[in-house]
């Protein structure tokens, strides 16, 4: 049985919302300046269709209608001119970032936790989406998807609260059809939850990218000799005499917990990317900008 967590002061909850604030803005500036290094210009699904939104004008060709033609655009010169819409088919992605203890884990003051860059990389992605005309809101019923730079401060805030327990399950509640979405975590945890909530999500016709995120120790296992294994938020612990002696059986579900993602990847229709926290953030983001167009969620 878990035990009751102690009920939280004034005080303390005071002090949880100064930290949370505190890393707001440092979130957002460090993901506004990712983003503008990988992307300068307009969206690729950004693009002329049967959307309500204006998109703009462009001279009409031959084989236009009369009905197309913006009469007063075109009363300002000689030339004709027809009023674009923007298209509007799938613009809606939705997001989930694993709040839980185990992605603060860093295994060198110099890296990065794996929750760090996950929310980096998730406010980041946001950007570029709102960016390109896109929605953008979290997986569950707590920030639907919007457009705008409201919606960017609202995730960037969701974001820096930290969940209790190791490992936090994929939330697929209120999963829209046919959307888009991102899921972004270290996978540790119980593989039946991940099942579920790509299930769920490839029932309503929703594709997208998983992104598993792990730091550099977690893929080399360099511990030898006397060693205390402890979880983050501390449900789990192991010591052992001979750490050495656990790499190859480690490596060997590592190894497997990789091929079981990618093979749900491939039967549910997602793809699946692994980045870790010592490599560069903006080739991450970059391939995930990538992944998330139309042509690159099958």
């Amino acid at each position: 049985m878990t035990p009751l967590a102690p009920s939280l002061t004034p005080s303390d909850l005071r002090a949880r919302a100064e930290t949370a604030a505190a890393r707001l803005p440092a979130l957002l500036a460090r993901a506004e300046h990712l983003a503008g290094a990988v992307l300068l210009g307009d969206h690729g699904r950004r693009r002329a269709g049967m959307g309500d939104d204006f998109w703009q004008y462009r001279p009409a060709q031959m084989g236009d209608s009369r009905r197309m033609i913006d009469h007063r655009r075109s009363a300002r010169g000689d030339q004709e001119f027809v009023r674009e819409r923007e298209w509007q088919i799938a613009q809606s992605v939705m997001l989930w970032v694993d709040q839980g203890a185990s992605m603060r884990f860093s295994s060198d003051d110099k890296v990065h936790t794996k929750a760090d860059r996950a929310r980096l990389l998730g406010l980041a992605t946001a950007i570029l989406l709102v960016r390109g005309g896109e929605r953008v809101g979290l997986t569950g019923t707590a920030l639907p998807p919007r457009r705008g730079n409201t919606q960017i401060l609202r995730l960037a805030e969701m974001f820096c609260t930290d969940a209790a327990h190791d490992y936090a399950p994929p939330e697929h509640r209120a999963m829209i059809p046919s959307a888009r979405a991102l899921f972004i975590s270290d996978f540790m945890g119980d593989l039946d939850e991940i099942k579920l909530a790509l299930t769920k999500a490839a029932d309503r016709g929703v594709r997208g990218v998983l992104m598993q995120v792990l730091d550099p120790s977690e893929e080399a296992f360099p511990f030898r000799g006397r060693t205390i294994f402890e979880s983050i938020g501390g449900s789990l612990r192991h010591e052992t005499l001979k750490a050495n002696d656990l790499r190859d059986r480690y490596l060997s579900r590592l190894a497997d917990r990789k091929s079981e993602l990618q093979a749900l990847c491939a039967v549910t229709g997602w793809q699946y990317g692994l980045h870790h926290t010592n490599s560069a953030a903006q080739s991450a983001l970059l391939w995930l900008y990538r992944a998330l167009d139309t042509g690159g969620v099958r």
